[in-house]
């Protein structure tokens, strides 16, 4: 694996008119850490919409707290408690709208209509056509319709026609033909077709003609509309369609609420998805497993561990039991908030439920362990799997094995790999062979490495630039550069895009290099790849005086075009090349200028009875360059005769991978050599700690200049 001193492997809102801040109360405990305040208002109605603001309340009414518009002083008459009241959604504020319900739509019986199976049949003929033939062969087939178009043939064709394309023609030819008036369903049905392929601007368009032609939009034509804007990743129009709906006085179904409240997760709006959330609650809605699925996810993302805890606590609350998607959510949301043992528990609580688990939930309790580092527990599951047959995919493997890979655990990996192979349907794939190759290039294990290279090579498995980077990181350390120059060129001909981590791994093997034949070697390959880069190098290594401002610019250039997480290698990987070349001034400066493009964030801490020294970002050059850095500060403040702590440290960490390069050991060796009298901490591994009157005598002796 590729350390931390390389390179590692591994639409608009709304606008909102000015009003009254609402404020909603709430008994569930989490609403003590939001205060709601939804300040919202829609654009402009479309042609002919009936200007509803002066007999329907705008959202921003219809959201004000329940006790200040629906109780009253006067007493409630007793309800009739032989009676009981169906769970309607209403809207408090206002009398029960007239609704267009979702049954409204009068359909004929078509399993008594003689009339049906000649329909079907022209049906499948019209659906039989290629897409993408001429119009007029479409009329052709239209002009053969076994009975004339009236309302109920016109529909029942339009419900059975597939792609989206052959609906909409069909619609506008029983248009063009105006034998009788198109009503709602008709536009409701072209919508939904549209809607599965993700046609929103189509669709806004029949909404728009509906508006017209004074065709009432129901509730089921703005549920898809807003529904189809989520799937087209449309946020914006969602909210704004979900608005108009609000305003007609409409109220949305259960699948428009879990959408819109997915909408406004989506965009980070977690305030306004409690206020619907407990806004529906108040009316008398009961929330399915997707609505919970969404606050699971949203808080999941955020890493709240307090909002799961609410979801939980309101699904237990209100009686509902949670599915495999909600658990499979549930499990994720743990996983981000940092909690195995409570996923391992929720895990636990599914089995015994009587729920099977799927390939989803058993990757994301994976992931979860893998990523608190409980290696043995992740294969423990693994064994289980196998026994009860659950369902295991690629993307379920391939966790494993990156989780192997992530905790250097390479005997178990090369056992799940076996087991892959075996497999009828979870044969390796290219994530396959890069986990294996990044478990054996970052061991060390060059051999291997370049056996599995080799079969991927023979079983025409694709390479992808992941593992020719860990391939060829591997061979760097090792320090055969010639079977560098051939893997990378091995990997060009196979179509293997280097991107800036390849560049990163390339620039330090070039630090790994002994002789300037190798070092142009590599370079030979890296300028294929990154020409800019490999200037600036030659640049930096030149005999000649290379000017700060010139070497500042260039810097900042390759900087700026290169990603963000490469960002602080590239610059460990340069100043190890000039350390390599002796160039000592040279690496001070892009430390200094590292630092001052911010890729050391807190390298230096101070209190007043420590400071510190954070070397854990750098690799070991640059570990050396820091040092070396702090030591001169240190005996200016000496000579300046200032006030000093009494404890000094320098942190390397450990290394939590098995296969780390080991910075910690590295550091030592250096500490040793220069003989400064810093030691091991007994309290923490990888902590190097000095007295003040140790360290003020060591830097009197080695530069006499400083003495008082």
């Amino acid at each position: 694996m590729i350390t931390s001193s390389t390179i590692s492997t591994t639409p608009s809102s709304l606008e909102f008119q000015k009003r009254q801040p609402i404020f909603f109360i709430s008994s569930s405990p989490f609403r003590k850490k939001f205060t709601i305040l939804c300040n919202s208002s829609t654009k402009t109605p479309p042609r002919d919409l009936p200007d509803t603001h002066t007999k329907n309340p705008s959202l921003s009414d219809q959201l004000k707290p329940l006790s200040l518009t629906t109780l009253t002083d006067q007493p409630k008459p007793k309800p009739n408690l032989q009676s009981k009241p169906n769970s309607t959604w209403v809207n408090p504020t206002r009398p029960k709208p007239s609704v267009l319900t979702l049954q409204r739509h009068k359909r004929s019986p078509h399993s008594y209509n003689p009339k049906l199976r000649d329909l079907k049949l022209f049906s499948k003929r019209f659906n039989d056509i290629d897409p993408s033939c001429d119009e007029n062969e479409f009329l052709a087939v239209l002009d053969e319709i076994p009975h004339p178009p009236n309302r109920e043939n016109a529909l029942l064709v339009l419900n059975s026609l597939k792609p989206w394309q052959k609906t909409l023609f069909f619609f506008n030819w029983v248009k063009t033909k105006s034998l009788f008036e198109l009503e709602t369903i008709f536009y409701n049905v072209v919508m939904k077709s549209l809607r599965s392929g993700k046609q929103f601007g189509m669709i806004e368009g029949l909404a728009d003609e509906m508006f017209d032609n004074g065709v009432e939009l129901d509730n089921i034509t703005y549920s898809t509309i807003i529904t189809c804007a989520k799937r087209c990743e449309l946020f914006d129009k969602a909210i704004e369609w979900f608005e108009k709906m609000y305003k007609t006085g409409l109220m949305p179904d259960e699948v428009t609420f879990s959408a819109i409240l997915d909408v406004y997760a989506k965009l980070g709006k977690v305030e306004e998805v409690l206020n619907l959330y407990e806004r529906g609650r108040a009316s008398g809605w009961k929330p399915d497993p997707i609505a919970f699925s969404v606050l699971c996810k949203m808080f999941g993302e955020a890493g709240d561990y307090d909002g799961i805890k609410y979801v939980l606590q309101e699904m237990k609350s209100i009686g509902v039991e949670p599915n495999v998607v909600v658990y499979n959510t549930l499990l994720e949301a743990m996983g981000r908030a940092g909690k195995p043992g409570l996923a391992r528990g929720l895990f636990e609580e599914m089995v015994a439920a009587g729920l099977t688990p799927n390939e989803k939930t058993l990757t994301a309790l994976v992931k979860v362990y893998g990523k608190a580092r409980w290696g043995r527990d992740a294969l423990e599951l693994w064994e289980r799997m196998r026994s009860n047959n659950w369902p295991m995919d690629f993307i379920l493997y391939n966790t494993l094995l990156s989780m192997c890979a992530d905790l250097g655990l390479e005997e178990e990996a090369e056992k799940l790999f076996e087991d892959m192979k075996q497999s009828e349907i979870c044969r390796p794939d290219s994530w396959s062979y890069t986990a294996m190759l990044n478990i054996y290039g970052s061991g060390g294990e060059v051999e291997k490495a370049m056996a599995m290279f080799n079969e991927m090579y023979k079983f025409g498995v694709k390479l992808n630039v992941m593992g020719c980077t860990c391939l060829i990181q591997c061979l760097g350390r090792t320090k055969r550069i010639d079977d560098v120059v051939r893997v990378f060129d091995v990997s060009m001909t196979r179509g293997v895009k280097p991107d800036d981590r390849l560049c990163g791994c390339l620039l330090s093997v070039v630090s790994f290099c002994e002789g300037n034949d190798e070092v142009e070697k590599v370079l030979a390959c890296l300028e294929k790849a990154n020409p800019k880069l490999v200037a600036f190098v030659k640049l930096l290594v030149a005999e000649n005086e290379v000017n700060f401002d010139t070497m500042k610019d260039e810097f900042k250039e390759i900087l700026n075009g290169s990603a963000v997480e490469v960002r602080r290698p590239y610059c460990n990987c340069l100043i190890d090349i000039c350390r390599n070349q002796n160039l000592h001034e040279r690496a001070h400066d892009l430390l200094y200028l590292g630092t001052l493009y911010g890729l050391y964030p807190g390298l230096h801490s101070k209190t007043a009875d420590e400071w510190s020294l954070n070397l854990r970002s750098l690799s070991v050059g640059a570990a050396h360059t820091a040092f070396e850095e702090w030591m001169g500060t240190l005996s200016k403040v000496v000579s300046r005769q200032e006030a000093l702590p009494e404890i000094f440290s320098a942190h390397t960490g450990a290394g939590t991978h098995k296969f780390s390069q080991g910075l910690s050991s590295a550091f030592a060796s250096h500490l040793k050599k220069l003989g400064a009298p810093f030691r091991q901490s007994d309290e923490k591994v990888g902590c190097f700690v000095a007295s003040q009157e140790d360290l003020i005598s060591w830097v009197q002796s080695i530069n006499p200049s400083v003495l008082p």
